[in-house]
């Protein structure tokens, strides 16, 4: 079974490494001590927490800005660029250590008012998604 380090999980969870820490010291992420004295935790045990996150997420809905919605892959990030054209327009979200883009109208940014340095969230829903193994 795979094991990750503190800061890898830490990046697979967009938080960071101290936020981690915290979890484990609390008892909430199970850990285990390598051979150097570093923490790892196995990877089904990350995969859980992450799931229960979410899930935590979702339980506090909209009252804690969080919209009810199908689309279940959510990004939140903060905007890096938006790009106006005379119709159509194309803005980009840094979330963590994904840059997302999406091509939408002019009419849609102006009325939700987005610009540079703005939080936001981008929400992905695809009939197809391709799956890679690192």
């Amino acid at each position: 079974m795979r094991s990750y380090s503190i800061g890898r999980a830490a990046r697979l969870l967009g938080v960071s490494p101290d936020t981690v820490r915290r979890w484990a010291d609390a008892g909430r992420l199970p850990t285990r001590r390598d051979e150097a004295g570093k923490r790892l935790i196995a990877g089904e045990d990350l995969a859980a927490f992450a799931g229960a996150l979410a899930a935590e997420a979702a339980a506090a809905g909209p009252e804690r800005g969080v919209p009810y919605t199908s689309a279940r892959n959510a990004f939140p990030g903060i905007i890096t660029a938006v790009t106006l054209g005379d119709v159509a327009a194309q803005v980009e979200i840094q979330a963590g250590p994904h840059r997302l883009v999406s091509l939408l109208t002019r009419e849609a940014v102006e009325e939700l008012g987005l610009a540079v340095g703005m939080e936001a969230v981008a929400r992905v829903k695809a009939t197809s998604v391709h799956i890679d193994r690192t």
